[in-house]
């Protein structure tokens, strides 16, 4: 019988480069409260002999940081505690997606499950400036459409809307990447179906008609059907399902606050 030493029994010790560990306590601090966003981070100075380091170590640690959006440098390029936004944390599951080689199918079904949940709710809590901000979409998509334009950055930041309609934070955070990672799918399917603008644009008006109305059966049921259509069509394109998915173009956002002027107005 083979004799067990400390070797075959305990794997070697990892340590983490100091710059990660330095960035790790600071985050800590962030999310236990002690740094608040708007707080001012100490200067590289400060923190190199707090921590027993030296300021190349502050340096890599503070872009860590940066990179996460918990960082941000304001007037003077001071650095100020930041709270991350959508647009901040849905890049890196994407990317993990994108990485991964998820297909259009694995994408839709979770789509065609928390989209509709997220219209249910948002008949339930929507308020008049989320209505206003959804009929504003609206109009816009049916300019756009209209033109004959590529009205995807449009139906991706209805969503968006829908989504924030439904007050519930951790579902807008769910969705996001899944929608984002969508948007070129349905880009190609533009392309290939002319009339699914038409389409689309019904859809969601019916959604936003149940929304307005406070009929969550409704406007789940109007978005699910929605989302099944969007798969049809998929089929009807000869599109692979089964294909992976494209990182969406540079500049596409989903962020409510870019979609219309109402969102600005007090």
């Amino acid at each position: 019988m083979e004799r067990r030493t400390a070797s075959t029994v305990f794997a070697p010790l990892r340590h983490a480069p100091a710059y990660r560990v330095l960035s790790d306590r600071i985050e800590r601090r962030i999310l236990d409260g002690h740094l608040k966003p708007g707080d001012p981070l100490p200067t590289e100075q400060a923190l190199a002999e707090t921590f027993g380091v030296n300021r190349s170590t502050v340096r890599e640690a503070i872009r860590l940081l940066e990179q996460e959006g918990l960082l941000v440098r304001a007037a003077g390029r001071r650095l100020r505690i930041a709270q991350p936004g959508m647009g901040d944390l849905a890049p890196r599951a994407m990317r993990a997606m994108v990485l991964e080689a998820v297909s259009f199918r694995e994408l839709w079904e979770v789509g065609v499950t928390l989209e509709p949940r997220a219209a249910r709710l948002a008949a339930e809590h929507a308020t008049e400036r989320d209505l206003a901000a959804l009929d504003a979409n609206l109009a816009r998509t049916d300019t756009v459409l209209a033109r004959g334009e590529s009205y995807i950055e449009l139906d991706v930041q209805f969503h968006a809307l829908v989504a924030r309609a439904s007050g519930n934070r951790v579902l807008m955070l769910a969705r996001e990447p899944v929608s984002l990672l969508l948007a070129p799918s349905f880009e190609r399917l533009r392309r290939t179906l002319p009339q699914a603008g038409a389409r689309n644009l019904e859809a969601h008006r019916r959604i936003v008609e149940a929304i307005r109305r406070r009929d969550p059966d409704e406007a789940e049921a109007w978005t699910h059907r929605h989302f099944v259509d969007f798969k049809r069509g998929y089929r009807v394109a000869r599109l692979d399902v089964e294909a992976p998915v494209d990182w969406p173009e540079q500049g596409f956002t989903s962020h409510p606050a870019a979609t219309t002027e109402t969102e600005e107005t007090p």
